[in-house]
């Protein structure tokens, strides 16, 4: 090699495009629930046995389907209860005691003064609706009209407005001797507990299976598409993450029992299922602990999404009353929030938020950099102190790697010697070179190891800073209000200095017209570079000088927090070379490559330019 740290450099930049074609060819697979194969017994099931429910939320009863959805007229005319807390504000229909209305007060669809806050439910009849309905399921035998579904109409018997330490209560009154009771309570977060009971009052037993339904109307229109992004359903059984997205979900098997393509998974205690994106999700909760089944649901004649999770048949006794508790998720997918219901209970609750294929780095890289937010009170100045800390703890492998490379400065004159009496004798001159490298106890390959760890290091905070939510119009300073976005600043209008608008994020005039980070990551690589003279090789040095301006286009769309990461990674990788390589004896001569890069780039235009002689 002749100038080892730019072929470092050369072998970076390919790693990052192979894998990037790797993900792009080849994504994570998505883990499909697994089909157990249960089918619902034809005779009343024993108590403790699981029996899904063919609950459909178009249909008046639980236990049979419509051709139609719930009227939205039925939907605006029936009673509704608040919900109202610091963090929520929403309704409940007593239709159903269907939780569809809710929004989160603390974030906003953008940063505009104006921007409307953003909403997570919403009933029946508006744009992409989703909602949550927790009911019986009557086990066979038992008249399906005699257990709440979907639509049955409740009474509001205790309670005015759902909030914090304001739970309330609404009942239904079969009339064959079964008075069922349905509380709902919420937290300071995003977490509903709701507590269904019947009591039996009746003469003879009854036997039905508590459930919770989530169900969304078509898939959202803000689909992010992208690779390293899940989008869909998201569930955890007794350990066992998976993820199905939405375009695979129409792929199910019909099944003619629920009149929907279905995917039922094996009997679990200790799980969840629910609806994720980008930054949300909505998740039915059961009793950690207790038997239930999950099921994926697709109504394609009506366009209709759910998932169900299914409890275990409650038989009750004349003169008794069984209650079943179960909790329902409706949310942001903040860290320390999850963790702290993970901590309460949850299983594995931290892992809703996807953290992809380098998982034992994204959960550490992402605790360091929120744990550094705490304590700074600024996003990216956090991402700044965990590059300083990643590149403290990769020093000792930093400093050897630079060793090696003055070293190898030292032995280039010894190198060129070996060419020329090696000729055109290639075995030759590698024999010679590794007899060098063996003598004087020079490792050329040691650079490799920290750039190979960078890369998914890279990669990790890459995942990181584009599916965590505390990145999302985390501010930095000045224009740097959303360091999940792109950098909104333009080269067009001199980053604001004159009266132009910027380009619309995303377009190709926004790639061209860059704003100041990736501007300034272009010039950070580029000053790391000269730090070695240029190759000899015309090919490299071609690769070489091109490198910083590609990789500052490349990454300009990125999110800036990315872009934050990568200058001061290259300005801390800079200043360490610079600083071992002195240390080694060797000068690195900043000024003099820089000008002997402009002086290669003045005589190539000369020669270029200049005329032919022509032939006497």
């Amino acid at each position: 090699m002749d100038d080892q740290n730019k072929n470092l450099i050369l072998a970076t930049a390919l790693s990052f495009v192979v894998i990037l074609v790797w993900f792009v060819l080849f994504p994570p697979p998505e883990g499909d629930v697994p089909v157990d194969g249960v089918e619902t017994s034809q005779t009343a099931p024993a108590e403790g046995s699981l029996s899904a429910p063919s609950a459909d939320l178009t249909s008046s009863t639980p236990g049979a389907q419509a051709d139609t959805t719930t009227p939205p007229s039925a939907i605006e005319s029936a009673a509704r209860v608040g919900i109202e807390t610091d963090r929520l504000t929403g309704s409940i229909s007593l239709l159903g005691g269907r939780i569809d209305e809710l929004a989160l007060k603390d974030y906003s669809t953008s940063l505009d003064e104006d921007a409307q806050i953003v909403e997570v439910l919403h009933p029946v009849g508006t744009s992409e609706a989703e909602y949550a309905v927790h009911g019986w399921a009557a086990a066979t035998g038992v008249d399906p009209s005699s257990v709440p579904g979907p639509n049955t109409e409740w009474t509001l018997s205790e309670g005015e407005t759902l909030g914090v330490g304001s739970p309330i209560t609404m009942t239904w009154d079969n009339g064959s001797g079964q008075l069922f009771s349905k509380t709902i309570s919420v937290d300071e977060e995003f977490m509903f507990t709701i507590s269904q009971s019947v009591e039996n009052t009746g003469e003879t037993a009854v036997a039905m299976a508590p459930y919770g339904i989530l169900a969304r109307h078509g898939v959202p229109s803000d689909l992010k598409n992208f690779f390293i992004l899940h989008e869909g359903v998201v569930a955890m059984a007794d350990g066992e993450y998976s993820e199905t997205d939405w375009d695979d979900i129409p792929e199910f098997e019909f099944n003619p029992r629920a009149g929907a393509r279905t995917q039922e998974a094996n009997i679990t205690e200790n799980g969840w299922i629910g609806f994720t994106d980008h930054y949300w999700m909505s998740v039915l909760v059961p009793t950690q602990g207790s038997a239930f089944k999950s099921v994926i649901k697709y109504d394609e004649r009506r366009d209709i999404y759910q998932v169900e999770a299914v409890m275990p048949v409650e038989t009750v006794a004349p003169g008794t009353t069984s209650t079943v508790e179960t909790q329902f998720f409706a949310g942001a997918k903040e860290w320390d929030v999850l963790k702290m219901y993970e901590d309460n209970g949850v299983y594995n609750f931290i892992d809703a938020i996807d953290w992809g294929w380098f998982v034992f780095l994204t959960k550490p890289i992402f605790w360091l950099l929120h744990q550094f937010n705490i304590l700074i009170g600024n996003m990216g100045v956090a991402i700044i102190a965990l590059t300083l800390f990643i590149k403290a703890l990769l020093f000792p492998l930093a400093y050897k790697s630079y060793v090696s490379m003055a070293k190898m400065k030292e032995l280039q004159p010894k190198m060129e010697k070996l060419k020329e009496q090696a000729g055109d004798d290639r075995q030759k001159m590698q024999q010679g070179m590794m007899e060098l490298y063996k003598k004087e106890k020079v490792n050329p390959a040691a650079g490799c190891l920290p750039i190979l760890l960078q890369i998914p290091i890279f990669f990790s905070l890459y995942k990181v800073i584009f599916v965590t939510i505390e990145l999302r119009h985390a501010p930095f300073f000045g224009p740097f209000q959303d360091l999940s976005a792109p950098d909104p600043t333009t080269i067009l209008n001199l980053w604001g200095l004159l009266p132009f608008a910027s380009p619309e994020p995303g377009s190709i005039m926004a790639l061209v017209f860059i704003g100041i980070l990736p501007l300034l990551l272009g010039i950070s690589m580029w000053l790391q570079q000269k730090l070695n003279p240029a190759p000899t090789d015309p090919t490299q040095q071609m690769i070489f000088a091109w490198m910083p301006w590609v990789f500052m286009f490349m990454l300009g769309s990125f999110a800036s927090g990315l872009v934050v990461y990568w200058i001061a990674n290259n300005t801390i990788t800079f200043t360490q070379q610079y600083l071992i390589m002195r240390s080694q004896g060797y000068k690195p001569d900043l000024l003099g490559n820089i000008r002997s890069g402009f002086s290669r780039k003045s005589k190539a235009a000369n020669k270029a330019t200049s005329p032919s002689k022509s032939k006497k």
